[in-house]
């Protein structure tokens, strides 16, 4: 490639992140207003287009907070340290969103399935993985989501993420996994 090229890869790459970043920072202030009153209540939807519809809105952007929800809610995945079964400080704010939709979406069941690495007893690390996906069962359950939409499942060690004996394929078995039903 020339030099000549680069400059002009370079320069369409700028415009490209110039534009999305103007086009996601045009929401009315109207949007904001009733996003953030729903928020607040914890009765909006986390979801782009039941929270379009709640809040009026028929422009088809979506607001920052909408953004985020929809980010928090592709996160299935949630992982734990060694011989813990408490989730991680900064996943508070994604279960939230879960916990929010799950409220908002009474229809919604999912089941958290829980796991360990192989480390320890078979029968240790199925109530190990239970006491994990029983953390976040109660965080959900506090911030808005009914006992009614959750099922909770442990399998301990015996479906891995990742096989082996390293210290990355053992961070990876130890986690939650939700799971829509």
């Amino acid at each position: 490639m020339t030099k000549k090229s680069i400059q002009t890869i370079k320069m369409g790459l700028m415009a490209i992140s110039l534009f999305a970043l103007v086009a996601c920072s045009s929401t009315s202030d109207t949007e904001e207003g009733a996003m953030g009153e729903e928020g607040s209540s914890g009765s909006g939807s986390s979801t782009a287009s039941s929270a379009r519809t709640n809040a009026g809105s028929t422009s088809g952007q979506l607001t920052q907070e909408e953004i985020r929800a929809e980010n928090a809610l592709r996160q299935t995945v949630f992982y734990f340290d060694f011989d813990i079964a408490e989730f991680k400080p900064a996943d508070r704010e994604t279960l939230t969103f879960h916990a929010r939709h799950l409220a908002a979406n009474s229809g919604e069941r999912i089941r958290l399935e829980g796991h360990a690495d192989e480390r320890g007893t078979r029968e240790y690390n199925l109530a190990l993985g239970e006491r994990r996906a029983n953390s976040i069962l109660n965080y959900l359950i506090v911030n808005g989501a009914s006992r009614s939409q959750i099922e909770v499942v442990s399998y301990g060690e015996e479906q891995p993420a990742q096989a082996g004996q390293s210290d990355n394929a053992y961070s990876r078995n130890r986690r939650v996994e939700v799971v829509a039903r």
